[in-house]
């Protein structure tokens, strides 16, 4: 298999942090993307993501996946050990809820803010910029932040008292806040102390 990607992004970040978690990193290939030439732009790259996104997975028989979160279903199935997508029908739906908040109301939102609101990647990618919209999606993201404080003070992970794929999207959400200097307000205590405990996991800290 080989990912396409640029390592340190917050998407590839999150594939790579699930291979880790699987004990599968080392059955990967992983193919750098020259993203801030505009790699990702060309019509290589397209055909394999029309969307122009990192990472994408290729299959050995040819079959391109992008998506992080389709990409570590991939993984999460194709390899064993414990299961980031949940076991029971429950854990399964818990944990694709929190997965999809944790990319909405942090991800996503910390994105949207960088690449509107500041000079993200530079005037030669960044061909459009909204930035009342970006400053609308921080705001966003410092509520998102308040919210999975009080969800963490209810439970070890996001998903419940298993880590999961919710996790590491938000973890990664805050990686990419800290980036963009969107900074984790003190008092958000369960927070920090969730961060921490998942920047010390050997998929993470390694």
């Amino acid at each position: 298999m080989k990912i396409y990607d640029v390592e340190n992004f917050p998407n590839p970040l999150r594939v790579r942090i699930a291979l880790a978690e699987k004990n599968a990193t080392e059955h990967v290939e992983f193919v750098p993307v020259d993203l801030l030439n505009g790699e990702h732009r060309t019509g290589a790259f397209l055909a394999k993501n029309p969307l122009a996104g990192v990472p994408v997975l290729e299959l050995d028989d040819g079959t391109f996946i992008s998506e992080s979160t389709a990409i570590t279903e991939y993984i999460d199935t194709a390899f064993e050990g414990p299961s980031l997508m949940g076991e029971t029908a429950k854990e399964r739906a818990v944990i694709n809820m929190m997965q999809k908040r944790a990319e909405s109301m942090v991800l996503d939102a910390v994105a949207t803010y960088f690449h509107h609101a500041t000079d993200g990647l530079g005037p030669e990618l960044e061909t459009y910029q909204n930035a009342d919209w970006g400053k609308k999606q921080g705001e966003k993201a410092q509520q998102g932040l308040s919210y999975f404080n009080d969800v963490l003070a209810q439970s070890a992970f996001v998903g419940g008292e298993q880590f999961s794929i919710a996790d590491i999207t938000l973890y990664a959400g805050l990686v990419f806040a800290g980036f963009a200097q969107i900074a984790i307000p003190s008092e958000l205590t369960h927070l920090i102390t969730w961060q921490e405990k998942v920047a010390q996991r050997e998929s993470v800290a390694a």
